[in-house]
């Protein structure tokens, strides 16, 4: 065997990655005063962030449902796990277990459920902190987004599905603007703490021009099995006044629902694990909406956002 076919049988290494490209992406953040949003990702044709103002309303399961809601329809799909400091989507996806291999230049992402997957999970324990500073981070995700074989010339990916970290901090900027994002999908809860910070997230992509597709309502009550009765537990109706207050699309409301706590613990999507279930029809019904949406827009260009 060659040497370039050792490499490419070999799993890629957590230490590999560091090694690979690190410096030269920390040294590009820290130089750069001027960045340029519109970078379009090879053989990626739409791209899709989800993101939320606050961890904990279900940005994940939600990102996860959607990019396999998006394959079930027949779509190339891939899912960027973009929340380093807590990557969850190898074990939601169920390959946890699972590493992305490499010939020395490009990376292949692991597939599950029809989707390609890349995330930081893969290459660190999940026992071990992630314990890096934003430059770093960001250079880790801009490698897992322009040296992974999402797709090819014949066959480019339809979807590229980002599973943002909360907040709106420099990794969510960073993202922005120097990715072309077709849009954002907001997610958030009822309650009124997670609909304060949801705002702030929707405001952060109208600041870098990025288009909202619309606001996913998580944990929108609760259906008891056993007498049939609806609990809104954190509370109603916050998702349709976020919506009448900033006059973005409502594209789903999910229930609380024991068969999503339990596929998303078991790695298997609702969608898949129980497709005729009321929730996974949500899903499917969000991600037919999205797809309406960025398929029939043109790509998002770029905007130039100077750093003071």
């Amino acid at each position: 065997m060659t040497r370039r076919g050792a490499a490419a049988a070999a799993p890629f290494s957590f230490t590999s990655f560091l090694f690979w490209g690190g410096a030269v992406g920390r040294r590009e953040i820290y130089q750069r005063r001027f960045f340029m949003a519109g970078t379009k990702i090879p053989h990626v044709n739409h791209i899709v962030a989800v993101a939320s103002g606050k961890g904990g309303v279900g940005k994940s399961t939600t990102s996860m449902n959607l990019a396999v809601a998006l394959a079930v329809q027949g779509l190339r799909v891939g899912l960027l796990d973009a929340d380093v400091y807590g990557p969850s989507q190898p074990r939601m996806m169920g390959v946890a277990d699972s590493q992305p291999e490499s010939d020395g230049e490009r990376i292949n992402p692991v597939v599950a459920h029809g989707v390609k997957v890349m995330s930081m999970g893969f290459l660190s324990d999940e026992q071990t902190p992630m314990v890096w500073r934003g430059p770093m981070v960001q250079s880790a995700l801009m490698q897992m987004l322009k040296t992974v074989n999402w797709g090819t010339d014949e066959t480019p990916l339809d979807v590229l599905v980002l599973d943002m970290p909360p907040g709106t901090g420099d990794t969510q900027l960073t993202l922005t603007q120097q990715v072309a994002l077709d849009g954002a999908v907001i997610v958030t809860t009822p309650q009124d703490i997670a609909l304060m910070d949801a705002r702030k997230g929707l405001e952060m992509f109208n600041k870098v021009n990025v288009r909202v597709l619309g606001i996913v309502e998580n944990m929108a009550g609760f259906c008891c099995p056993h007498c049939g009765e609806t609990s809104d537990i954190f509370g109603a109706g916050g998702g349709a006044r976020m919506a009448a207050e900033t006059g973005v699309e409502i594209l789903g409301r999910v229930p609380l629902a024991l068969a999503v706590r339990e596929g998303t613990d078991g790695g298997r999507p609702l969608v898949v694990n129980a497709p005729e279930s009321e929730v996974a029809a949500i899903y499917r019904d969000l991600a037919a909406k999205v797809w309406e949406k960025i398929s029939a827009a043109p790509v998002q260009s770029g905007v130039k956002i100077v750093i003071e």
